[in-house]
């Protein structure tokens, strides 16, 4: 039985045991998307849930921590952060082969490309306005009050994060690539001081890990929670605004030589402009440092999807495609280096 396939019977089983109100039969389908834990949608009688599970063969330390995504799902569900209620952790790996969750079925839209091309103008700006918004709000949650302050480790976000995600990429790495070699040596040099500045950061933020409603431009769910931890909450707009620093095509989801004003997607300053006034802060010191690392981030992400396409053990058949990516990410985060 493949990572894919579950012996339902058992399952539904299970799962009427340990839910309430849950009910058998059940099918289950896997979502196209997604390059990290295998995700689908659970049709049973009672109704429609989404089951998120590790995959199975040989993982990097750290990864794929589904326990850890219920954990901040449940936490959140009653803030101003739009999130899946979730309905139960499973660690009995005997029941489907792995780890797995299971929470709400929320039918929405997902928009995979950040120039949003079937979108009018008005509704591109209303999304970027509405990400800005559930990011921030996500950056204000009271950590105390939803038992989430020991979610991360204390002490410099960034020093654990560059040291944490060269050790990632050096256990997937396939070839020597010049530009990240050198990139990781700069991060390691002028990461700035801890400034004190930690909340929940999704580590993923990004427009495609969002689900709107079918109608409006509203956030209906967050996706997706798998790198989610305490840190600085500047890694998660900086990440999401390195999309401007990216080409538009061939696999890359960039906005770079667009017209902005004519689409009515805002300017990376404007986004960011956005998010300090909601947040009221001033400015952003060491903006490019955020923006390179996470360049190098993701880089380094895109460098384990593709050694897992290589062991065979990748959530899509997509995976193999990621490698390519790793070369001009981190060559884009060597030049922002400079500037």
């Amino acid at each position: 039985m493949s990572q894919f396939d579950f012996d339902n019977e058992k399952l539904s089983a299970y799962l009427e045991k340990n839910i309430e109100g849950f009910e058998g039969p059940l099918s289950a389908k896997k979502f196209a998307g997604g390059q990290s834990n295998p995700t689908f949608k659970i049709d049973a009688e009672s109704s429609s849930y989404v089951l998120r599970r590790k995959p199975t063969g040989k993982l990097l330390k750290g990864a794929h921590a589904v326990d850890r995504e219920y954990r901040v799902l449940t936490a959140l569900y009653d803030t101003d952060v739009p999130v899946a209620k979730t309905y139960h952790l499973c660690e009995d790996e005997s029941i489907i082969g792995s780890m797995f969750y299971l929470m709400e079925f929320i039918d929405g839209r997902v928009l995979w490309d950040p120039a949003l091309p079937e979108l009018e103008a008005k509704e591109r700006t209303a999304i970027y306005a509405e990400m800005n918004r559930v990011l921030a709000a996500l950056h204000s949650v009271n950590l105390k009050n939803t038992n989430l302050e020991t979610f991360g480790r204390p002490g410099d976000y960034f020093a654990r994060q560059i040291n944490t995600w060269t050790k990632q990429y050096r256990a997937s790495e396939i070839t020597r690539i010049e530009a990240m070699e050198k990139t990781i040596d700069w991060l390691s040099s002028n990461h700035p001081e801890d400034d004190g500045k930690i909340s929940i950061v999704h580590g993923d933020y990004r427009l495609d890990n969002i689900m709107f409603d079918k109608n409006e431009s509203k956030a209906i769910a967050v996706l997706d929670w798998e790198l989610s931890t305490t840190g600085h909450p500047y890694a998660d707009l900086a990440y999401q605004c390195m999309q401007y620093h990216l080409p538009h095509g061939n696999g890359i989801p960039g906005l770079a030589g667009l017209d902005y004003a004519e689409l009515g997607i805002p300017t990376e300053t404007e986004y960011r402009d956005m998010y300090c006034q909601r947040m009221d802060i001033d400015n952003i010191p060491n903006w490019n440092f955020y923006l390179v690392f996470g360049l190098f981030r993701l880089a380094a992400i895109c460098q384990g999807v593709a050694k897992r396409s290589e062991d065979g053990n990748a959530s899509s058949k997509k995976a193999g495609n990621y490698g390519a990516l790793v070369t001009p990410l981190a060559e884009a985060a060597l030049d922002l280096s400079t500037k």
